[in-house]
Formats: C-alpha cells, structure tokens, sequence
C-alpha cells in the first residue's frame, strides 16, 4: 500500500475516540472562557482557560485515544500475519492519535500567541520553550494510555487508568506537589502551579516517563497471544 492510502487507512482505523476527543477537549475549555469574558473576568482568568484547554484537555483526549486503539480492530488475527506485524500498525495509529492532539494544540497555542493572550499568563515560558506546556503531559498520558491498552487488552480498562490519573492529580494537586518526586510527575504544573525552579525539570520527566511507557509496551504488543481477545491467561 502506498504511503498516503496507507496514513489515510489508518486514521479510519484509530476510531471516533481518537479524533473526535481532541477538538472537544479543547473546545470546552475556550467555550468557558468566552463565557468568562462575557461575566468580565479578569485577563488572567480567561487566559488560564485558555492554557488549561493545552495543558489539560489535549493530553486527556491523546491518552484516552491511545488507550482506545488496541483490543478493538476486529481483524487482529490478520494484521498478526503480515510481514511487518501488528506493532507497527499500532505504532501508526499511535501517531495519528497523538499527532492530531498535537495539531489541534498547535493552532490554539497559534491563535494565543498571535492574539496576545498567550503573553497575558504569567507562567507561560515563552512561545517556543511553551510548547513543553501541552507536549510533556500529552505524551505522557498518550503512552499511559498505550501501555494500559498492551496491558489489559482493551480500551474500556486503559481508558479508564488515563481518567483516574488524571483525576487524582486534579483533585489531590496539593498532595501531589508535597513531595519532590511527585512534583516531576505532576501533569498541569504550569495551570495548576509548582515550584517554578522544577519546571523544566517537570517537563523533561515527564517526557522521559513516555519513553519508558513505550519502551514498555512494545514487547507486551510482541507477545501475539495478548492481542487475541479470546485467549486467556
């Protein structure tokens, strides 16, 4: 197959979860503070919507995406066969997801820059440095998301890992930030607040969390009888 019919295949193929969850997830956000505007809310307030659509909404939508992606193609058995196996379809698909999250945070933090509002939040680390403000959490979550779906098989479980993750570190985010080690790990370190001074740190770790995520999901996804959703263990 060549490459364009290819990629287009696979964007069918990642689902309604991983395309349509992006755009919602960073609508939302914007739908609050234009309603916000509306109730003359101060700048900061309404730019903190705004940076909460990159650092909140987009990386859940790309986790929740990933997770949905193994455990539903019902021709699993045939993709196992092909010369270049399954992985590598899912790796694809992986990029699809993360890849139009990536898209929709782009334009937005495209849109802030251009418009000002992404100078009018204090935390914002400037346009290109800022761009760790969606990207670490994203691929964070993107790969959570992709290992608990190697893990269990299925999306409804993983999904559910990458909501409850992301819940305890909204709800508990006092908690989280007690500890040094829990601050690198804390996903809306910019929205939410850390100690500036482990920003960067925060951001690094969390990309290299991601790394370890898919470095251990690729041979749990080696083993086929995982991915055959009859086959128990």
């Amino acid at each position: 197959m060549r490459p364009l019919p290819l990629w287009r295949h696979e964007v069918q193929r990642a689902g309604w979860t991983a395309l349509l969850t992006p755009p919602l997830a960073v609508a939302a956000p914007l739908l609050i503070a234009f309603v916000d505007a509306g109730a003359s809310a101060s700048d900061r307030e309404i730019a903190q919507n705004f940076f909460g659509a990159l650092e909140m909404g987009v990386p859940l939508a790309a986790g929740i995406g990933a997770a949905s992606l193994v455990g539903r193609d019902p021709a699993a058995e045939l993709l196992l066969t092909t010369p270049e196996g399954y992985r590598a379809v899912l790796l694809r698909r992986l990029a699809v997801t993360v890849g139009w999250a990536a898209l929709m945070a782009v334009l937005l933090a495209g849109t802030m820059v251009a418009t000002g509002w992404w100078a009018r939040w204090p935390a914002n680390h400037g346009p290109l440095v800022g761009q760790l403000i969606w990207l670490a959490p994203t691929l964070g979550l993107a790969t959570l998301g992709f290992l608990a779906g190697a893990a269990f098989r299925g999306p409804a479980a993983a999904g559910g890992l990458v909501a409850i993750c992301w819940l305890v570190q909204q709800i508990f985010a006092e908690t989280v930030q007690e500890q040094g080690w829990s601050r690198l790990l804390y996903l809306f370190a910019t929205t939410r607040g850390t100690v500036p001074a482990d920003w960067t740190a925060n951001r690094i770790t969390l990309i290299a969390a991601a790394a370890v995520f898919a470095a251990v999901a690729w041979p749990l996804l080696g083993r086929t009888e995982r991915l055959l959703p009859e086959v128990t263990e």
